[in-house]
């Protein structure tokens, strides 16, 4: 019994120290992922089916119409560069979905494989139509970036490695199913929507989402003003949507040395 024990914790620790190793569009950023992109669409859909049944969609056709006409031209935009890059596989799977809710929490987010929802309190921040696509790159990145992978893969390996328990044996061969994955994820109560990135990956979220809008014919110096604006509307408080981001004057001087960068791709 011990031998096998010995065997499977060697396992559990051996499939948490491989996975895939990939590049990150636009950065060139290596991460290396124990979850596979087929486990990480699955995980989405159900997540999101789930939270649609209950959300409220907004009975605001304006707003849902810029909604959903934003969203159209960063996906296009997105899957173009990626197409013209030899990437076009990063998308495989993705099924493009843009909603405005019932919310009034100052917050939007993309899912893995292209479910964006947006709340109607962020608009009021937004104040427009480019504002409103830097909030959307920002969140597509996310998605296209794969951090939400790679938060799980990192969960994954600190747990394996914490813990001996037969639960956390079995979720070791998580790798070669899906349904291993849900369970486990389902376990430690992730949902997607909500996970919390590091601050490195917000900041490479705010560079993606920058070159995101202008590809998609926004102007990106729009980013300035709208984070001010953001930090403003937070007063400090505890929104979602700014948690573990950078302070607002580093992220106001990462956008800056970005701009550059960002207007080679921005067509009026």
């Amino acid at each position: 019994m011990k031998k096998v024990n010995l065997f499977l914790l060697v396992l559990a620790i051996f499939m948490a120290s491989c996975g895939t190793t990939r590049t990150v569009p636009v950065t060139g950023r290596k991460q290396n992922l124990v979850v596979s992109d087929e486990q990480m669409l699955s995980l989405s859909t159900q997540q999101y089916n789930e939270y649609m049944k209950k959300a409220k969609k907004s009975t605001n056709a304006a707003n849902t119409a810029m909604v959903q006409r934003v969203g159209k031209k960063l996906a296009t935009a997105v899957e173009t560069y990626l197409k013209q890059n030899g990437l076009a596989n990063e998308l495989s799977g993705y099924k493009w979905e843009f909603n405005l809710v019932k919310d009034n929490s100052v917050n939007a987010f993309c899912m893995p494989g292209g479910k964006i929802v947006v709340y109607e309190g962020l608009l009021p921040v937004t104040k427009n139509e480019t504002a409103l696509a830097i909030v959307l790159g920002h969140e597509i990145a996310h998605a296209v970036a794969k951090h939400s992978a790679e938060q799980l893969s990192k969960q994954y390996k600190q747990q394996v490695g914490m813990q001996i328990g037969s639960a956390v044996l079995s979720a070791a061969g998580m790798g070669a199913n899906t349904s291993s994955l849900l369970e486990w994820a389902t376990s430690q109560g992730l949902q997607l929507r909500n996970l919390k990135y590091s601050r490195d990956h917000e900041n490479e979220a705010d560079h993606m989402g920058l070159i995101f809008a202008a590809m998609a014919g926004y102007n990106p110096r729009e980013a300035i003003t709208f984070w001010q604006r953001m930090a403003a509307a937070s007063g400090g408080s505890s929104s979602d949507f700014l948690s573990d981001h950078p302070s607002d004057a580093k992220r106001v001087e990462n956008i800056k040395g970005w701009m550059p960068e960002a207007l080679k791709y921005y067509k009026k």
